[in-house]
């Protein structure tokens, strides 16, 4: 099953005895590019909320009792805004819109810390990267801001090793990993050794070739998920859009994830016929940005086989010699008389979601 698959009307795709009105109904983020509507029978819905009760659990976290920083985005519509934000105060969140991340927005932040007693964060990774990024500047530690802080939770976009490390210094608490989607619910997450979990109580994952065989543990492969108890809207052999690596320690009780790779559409195609992962682009331009330390955050867009354009935020623009590193090492990594364009900007385009896509190809 594809997402273009579900893209019919929902009433078209739910089982037998059940209606819009006795399931729970959703939307997906769209982040992918791909939006579409889902339904949940009630006792998967609630299967899936027990499965994130339980992984926080693993870190001290109480869903009914701890208090969250949510750095998420929200819908800007009223009806839609107010509803948010009465589940939030329900659910124990309390919201730090991403679609503003102004360095005056960063001091509102810092605020909130000060005068709450935040128990953990949660939400989407280039976010709290940027607030991490801004407390380091600050020679700040959260911990000491909000001493009741214990945890942070990253989402929905790739974390690199340097920005957990860097996190985990400025907040002075764990920095843990969580893999999920909205119309499957929780699919890994990281527990205290730093493993990545697969979540095989109530789904089945497989990582598949092209053939849509299972490939050998250690092997990288298309993700492949089954909703095991969805009975309202069967989610079979779903697609979700992601290439992954199952550890060679991974047993069916306790599959292990030990690398998620991006999304299969994350990939550039070179005129040469060459394809390349979309993350390969991050890799070698962060390492290279990270030395610079002004550097907030950047984003990389293909436009034509051999051409890309590097958009980023920074508190000044790249110099002649940091420009000649990157298109060096692109060189390097991915390939040879490629067409490089920078473009310094006041703040990135996130997606309605709130979340930042770092590499898009146009073709």
């Amino acid at each position: 099953m594809t997402k273009a698959n579900l893209q019919q009307a929902l009433q078209n795709r739910l089982s037998k005895g059940f209606l819009k009105n006795n399931v729970y109904v959703s939307k997906t983020s769209g982040s992918s590019g791909t939006p579409f509507i889902f339904a949940k029978d009630r006792f998967a819905h609630a299967l899936s909320w027990a499965g994130f009760h339980d992984r926080y659990l693993w870190h001290g976290i109480d869903l009914n009792k701890s208090l969250q920083a949510r750095f998420y985005g929200i819908p800007l519509d009223f009806y839609g805004n107010i509803q948010e934000r009465l589940k939030d105060r329900i659910s124990l969140r309390r919201r730090f819109p991403v679609f503003d991340l102004s360095e005056e927005k960063m001091q509102q932040f810092l605020k909130r810390f000060r005068n709450s007693n935040f128990n953990y964060i949660n939400g989407y990774t280039s976010a709290v990267v940027l607030f991490a990024k801004f407390l380091s500047t600050k020679n700040l530690n959260l911990k000491e801001v909000c001493p009741s802080l214990e945890l942070c939770i990253v989402t929905s976009e790739v974390l690199f090793e340097a920005d957990k490390n860097l996190m985990q210094k400025v907040f002075g608490v764990p920095v843990v990993n969580e893999y999920g989607a909205s119309e499957v619910g929780l699919i890994a997450f990281e527990n205290k050794q730093n493993e990545w979990i697969v979540n095989a109580e109530d789904l089945f994952v497989e990582i598949v070739d092209k053939n849509n065989k299972p490939v050998p543990n250690g092997e990288e492969g298309r993700i492949l998920i089954t909703s095991l108890y969805n009975k309202a809207h069967p989610v079979i052999r779903y697609e979700i859009g992601d290439t992954g690596v199952l550890s060679e320690k991974s047993t069916a009780k306790k599959p292990i994830l030990q690398k998620l790779l991006g999304r299969t559409s994350d990939f550039a195609k070179l005129s040469n016929g060459k394809i390349v992962p979309g993350l390969t682009f991050y890799y070698v331009t962060k390492s290279i940005i990270e030395d610079t330390g002004h550097i907030k955050e950047f984003v990389i867009k293909q436009n034509s086989p051999d051409a890309f354009k590097i958009d980023y935020v920074s508190t000044q623009d790249f110099s002649i010699l940091q420009k000649k590193q990157i298109l060096k090492a692109i060189a390097s990594y991915v390939g040879k008389d490629l067409q490089v364009d920078f473009e310094r900007k006041d703040q990135l385009q996130r997606s309605k979601s709130g979340k930042l896509k770092q590499f898009t190809s146009n073709l």
